[in-house]
Parts: C-alpha cells; sequence; structure tokens
C-alpha cells in the first residue's frame, strides 16, 4: 500500500514590478528565504534600511530602482515602498497557516523601536517617534518620509502596522532601529505555525 503523496506548501513569493514616469521599481521577496538582499535604489540610507529589512527578518529580497533623483529621493522611496508591499501581499497569498501577529522591540544604543504587527487584510498604520529629529540623513534621507513609507508599504501589504519609538536622539539609528523591529515582527507574523490549519481568523479569510 503507496502512502498518499505529501503536497509540499507553495513557494511564498512576490514578484512586483512598477514603472511610471517617475520611477522604474523591481521588487522580489521569499518569505521563507535566509536573509539574502540585493538591493539598489540609489538612495544609500535607505537601501541600508532594506538591507535591515531582509537581513533581521529571513527574507530574501531583491530590489532595484531607477528614479528620477535628480529632483529628490522622494517618488523612489515611495514607489518601492508600494512595490515592496505589493510583492508581500503577493508572496502571504491566503495566508493560510501562518501566525498571523508579530512584535518586536529593538534597541540602538539610545534608541528603542517597539513595532507590532497584524496581516489583517486591512491597512491601517499607527506611527510615534521623537520630535526634533534631524531633518536629514546623508544627503538624500529626508527623515520625515520614514512615516510615508511605512504608509505606502501598509497601503499595499493590506497590514495593521503600530510603530513606536518612544526615545532616541540620533536620528540614524531612530529610523535604523524601526527597519529591525520591522522586520523581526514581520518574520513572527508571516511565519508558519506548525499547529495551526487553515486561514488564522474567524472570518475564514483575511
Amino acid at each position: 500500500m503507496t502512502s498518499p503523496a505529501v503536497r509540499e506548501p507553495r513557494p511564498r513569493t512576490g514578484r512586483v514590478e512598477r514603472t511610471t514616469k517617475e520611477t522604474s521599481v523591481l521588487v522580489e521577496v521569499d518569505l521563507d528565504g535566509t536573509g539574502r538582499v540585493e538591493v539598489a535604489t540609489g538612495v544609500g540610507f535607505f537601501d541600508h534600511m532594506l538591507a535591515q529589512l531582509g537581513k533581521h527578518g529571513l527574507f530574501d529580497l531583491t530590489v532595484k530602482t531607477d528614479g528620477d533623483l535628480h529632483i529628490d529621493s522622494h517618488h523612489t522611496i515611495e514607489d518601492t515602498a508600494l512595490a515592496l508591499g505589493a510583492a508581500f501581499r503577493e508572496a502571504l497569498g491566503d495566508k493560510s497557516g501562518i501566525r498571523r501577529f508579530g512584535s518586536a522591540s529593538c534597541p540602538l544604543d539610545e534608541a528603542l523601536a517597539e513595532v507590532t504587527v497584524d496581516l489583517s487584510g486591512r491597512p491601517y498604520l499607527v506611527h510615534s517617534e521623537p520630535e526634533g529629529m534631524a531633518p536629514m540623513i546623508g544627503p538624500e534621507y529626508d527623515t520625515t518620509l520614514t512615516r510615508h513609507i511605512l504608509e505606502s508599504f501598509v497601503a499595499q501589504a493590506a497590514v495593521c502596522l503600530h510603530v513606536r519609538v518612544p526615545y532616541g536622539r540620533n536620528a540614524h539609528h531612530i529610523v535604523e532601529a524601526q527597519f529591525k523591529a520591522l522586520a523581526r515582527a514581520l518574520r513572527e507574523a508571516t511565519e508558519r505555525d506548525p499547529r495551526a490549519t487553515g486561514v488564522p481568523s474567524t472570518k475564514g479569510v483575511l
């Protein structure tokens, strides 16, 4: 008597290409990766933050963006975040068997970031960070863009995200702690739960 074939789970990958008159973006993500990252947006600090997301989330992440940096970095960063959110949503599929919720706190020297995520299918962002931060990190990263990155990601990924930085002084540390905590929270939320079957919602769909 032969044993029934075991169905392998589908690859949890997403690939999004987004082209406008302002940017051309390619994002590929594998939720079950090893943290391999290949990122090039033309904005050095943003590349550094995306590398944190892949490394600490254990996501394989490829991001290639060609944007109108002769104007400023806003379109490049915004459109990349939109494509990143869409790729995550594609990779999650119907979300069957995942943990759904994740939370993490990450310090970086004097700064602390606290992140909680629900892969709910409903976009919502709550975000707070210390006031009076330096306006720029490096020549191209406007620190007001951190919230906009998260807004754009949430809108396309359709997740509920709460991000709080209760204290911190250095702008680099404040932003980087947020990306590291986001990575760890997403890692927990997207993981397959060995005890779970089906979609983790009483509605039956997320």
